[in-house]
């Protein structure tokens, strides 16, 4: 029988397993724009961002299968909630919420592994005040944010990005400028910038997606190379 010691213990060392493993995660950033929500990461091979629904986008680090059991959950969330509901009542926060109790009970079930994944979701609104994201631990304990969002490997990497993005002014921003500072930032989520962008891209192709706040055709999730 496990004391209230050895529990705890338990959990931190799935939490140090999980962590382990996201820690060389490529981060996924994004920023609301006049124009949008621009979502930017670099990968190696599958896609790291993806449409759950109209307004709202996904991506995530973390191991692959885990990554697309949640965008599947995700998907079948939100389409459920616009069939029983309406469009409009399918909202990021409802999406998230359906998701973090499953994480939490998954998490704390030592009969089972852990989910290796921390996911990012982003919803582009009628205006940037009303943009949300947020950002879904293996845990299932969530932070939101508004202006702009992002999900990196380590918390060293976290902090980095943070600092750097609180000091720029998207808004004022158009796609190719905010595109470029949104490089540099993912950069610094990667190490301490010692590299330029150019080295620590090496072999990497870099994904952008702009959820376009106005489109001009019926599918507002626009993918940008």
């Amino acid at each position: 029988m496990l004391t209230p010691f050895d529990w705890q213990e338990a959990i931190g060392h799935r939490a140090q397993f999980v962590e382990a493993r996201l820690e060389s995660g490529s981060p996924v950033l994004a920023a609301s724009l006049n124009e949008g929500v621009l979502m930017l990461t670099y990968r190696r091979q599958a896609r790291k961002i993806y449409e759950i629904y109209d307004r709202l986008a996904y991506g995530a680090i973390g191991q692959q299968s885990d990554v697309e059991n949640l965008r599947m959950g995700a998907i079948e969330f939100a389409h459920m909630e616009g069939y029983n509901r309406s469009t409009r009542d399918v909202t990021i926060q409802r999406v998230v919420t359906a998701l973090s109790s499953p994480l939490k009970k998954t998490f704390s079930d030592f009969s089972s592994a852990p989910v290796v994944a921390r996911s990012f979701f982003a919803q582009v609104c009628e205006s940037i005040p009303g943009d949300r994201y947020y950002i879904v631990d293996y845990d299932g304990d969530y932070q939101e944010r508004t202006h702009y969002g992002f999900v990196a490997g380590s918390n060293h990497g976290a902090e980095r990005i943070n600092k750097q993005m609180k000091a720029l002014r998207f808004r004022q921003m158009g796609v190719e400028e905010a595109r470029e500072a949104l490089r540099n930032a993912w950069a610094l989520g990667m190490e301490d910038g010692e590299r330029s962008v150019k080295e620590l891209t090496r072999g990497l192709t870099e994904e952008v997606v702009l959820l376009e706040r106005n489109p001009k055709g019926a599918n507002r999730f626009r993918i940008e190379f």
